[in-house]
């Protein structure tokens, strides 16, 4: 039998260990909530084999942009974090204060500068829910796209990535079958760059889906391509608004963009914006009347509608709209809502909003409809946040409306517009007195959040809790009082009406009348 002398045989090993080191892979691990999976998936590979590095570190914000300075290679990336085809992979735990901003993320993946991290990725694992939801219209981020698009368009050229197309396994589930999943053998598959089916097969009853990403070629690698230019910091704020120019001279591309335009400007600093380069290319944008007409088109059919008041916003900010002009896209917002009958709350909430300042009581007269439609609470209260004093009282006279929309509308306007006239709190604490019921609890939290300091309307609140009968309503008031000024409390009298007239729990147990009972006790 033939002998391999001892140093041929250290002479072939050290050769190979080149190709052995060449052979290890790294696994990168973004851990913001919980890292069941990423312990299991340690545990279970074979040893020597993997590196890991876990990308978040604990304390610092900036942590992916660390990583990226210091040219870590994936092979195999793990994200574990509650998601749920939004902007943030968050932690569900009060000790956690990481978290992995998608923006961020597509940052990094846009630019050259981090370029080892997402380059050499022959896998990515999502662990959060809705990650590769196909479903836009249903979970979508602020842009309006779905998880699966979104992750297809992070990952570029990547072969395989997983994730959950509904809701993921919890932390502790996804490790129970992730040692499943080893078990049958899934470390041979780990790593490949190929489709798993032991994978696939073992998650198979918790919506687990996967996908590859953008490749060249595909009609979504030229969106990502004209999405990267809003995160390439290769290129300065005049450059990207530059950009903005070109695809806004294509009226298509505003609905599309928009949100991002309006992140752009919004992100921009004082010194970006005193640029000379930033200002002639925003002089050029704001002179260009056709991409104005064309804004202005799609702004107008914009739905819904606080998108709208937004675009109105984006266009003065761009220089498409004088002060007047800008008043004059917000009242004929306002006019489309009046049109209609279907105003809710939020509707309400938005008109308040672009009046928060007053600045279009003087555009009143421009309104189609000077009087609300009779009884309709949504009209009236938008006449009223438009500064109609006589709607305003109007208004205040359905505080305890016996509909629960109705006074959600009451309570919307007074968040923007708080009634501080004692005559005007009195007469609203007699309207709500006069009521009963559901109706009479929700008047009671209406004018509960105003704080009232006005000790004659605590006086009269302070009868209706002796009064009352019901229980719902002596927790309303009682909240009332501890939300109240505490000086204008009528304590003494106060502290033995509660303790005379207060219904006692059915159950038992503390409640917001006891706790108004341990502030009223002198010491």
């Amino acid at each position: 039998m033939r002998r391999i002398p001892i140093f041929a045989a250290l002479a072939a090993v050290i050769a190979l260990l080149p190709a052995m080191a060449l052979s290890r892979q790294t696994v990168c691990t973004v851990t913001v909530n919980s890292d069941d999976e990423k312990e299991t998936i340690r545990r279970r590979l074979p040893k020597g084999e993997y590196d890991f590095v876990e990308l978040v570190e604990k304390g610092r914000p900036d942590w992916l942009r660390s990583s990226c300075q210091k040219h870590v290679q994936c092979d195999v990336l793990v994200i574990s974090g509650h998601f749920n085809a939004g902007d943030t992979f968050y932690s569900d735990k009060i000790d956690r204060n990481e978290y992995l901003d998608v923006d961020e993320l597509e940052r990094a993946s846009c630019g050259a500068s981090c370029s080892s991290v997402f380059e050499h990725l022959k896998e990515v694992y999502l662990f959060g829910c809705e990650s590769l939801n196909p479903d836009a219209t249903k979970y979508s981020s602020s842009y309006g796209e779905s998880g699966r698009d979104r992750m297809r368009r992070l990952f570029p050229n990547v072969p395989v990535i997983y994730g959950f197309y509904s809701s993921a396994p919890v932390g502790p589930t996804a490790a129970m079958l992730l040692d499943r999943y080893f078990d049958r053998g899934g470390a041979s598959d780990f790593g490949t760059g190929r489709v798993s089916n032991r994978l696939m097969t073992v998650f198979g009853h918790n919506h687990i889906a996967h996908v590859s990403g953008v490749r060249p070629g595909e009609a979504a690698a030229t969106y990502r391509h004209q999405v990267c230019q809003f995160f390439d910091e290769r290129l300065s704020a005049a450059d990207r608004l530059e950009y903005v120019h070109a695809l806004f001279g294509n009226g298509a591309n505003v609905s599309t963009f928009f949100e991002r335009v309006e992140k752009l400007f919004g992100a921009l600093t004082a010194d970006q914006k005193q640029s000379p380069e930033f200002t002639q290319a925003l002089a050029k944008l704001g002179a260009d009347r056709d991409a104005r007409a064309r804004y202005i088109e799609v702004l107008r059919r914009a739905d819904p509608p606080t998108r709208r008041a937004r675009m109105i916003q984006l266009g003065t900010a761009i220089g498409w709209f004088t002060p007047a002009q800008e008043r004059g896209e917000q009242v004929a917002l306002v006019n489309d809502l009046l049109a209609k009958r279907t105003m809710g709350f939020a509707e309400v909430d938005l008109v308040c909003s672009l009046n928060a300042s007053h600045a279009l009581d003087a555009e009143r007269g421009q309104l189609q409809a000077t009087r609300a439609s009779s009884g309709y609470i949504p009209h009236i209260a938008t006449l009223a946040c438009m500064g109609d004093e006589s709607a305003r009282q109007e208004l205040m006279r359905s505080v305890a409306s016996s509909s629960e929309s109705d006074a959600q509308v009451v309570q919307t306007y007074l968040r923007y517009y708080p009634v501080t006239d004692r005559g005007q709190l009195r007469a609203m604490a007699r309207e709500v007195s006069q009521a009963s019921g559901p109706a009479q609890v929700r008047g009671i939290d209406a004018i509960g959040r105003l704080n009232i300091s006005d000790r004659e309307v605590l006086r009269e609140l302070s009868t209706m809790f002796a009064q009352s009968h019901s229980l719902e309503v002596q927790r309303a008031l009682a909240e009332l009082f501890i939300r109240s000024d505490p000086a204008a409390l009528p304590r003494p009298d106060l502290l033995g009406i509660v303790r005379e007239h207060r219904i006692k729990p059915p159950h038992g147990g503390h409640d917001l009348v006891d706790t108004l009972l341990e502030r009223l006790r002198p010491g």
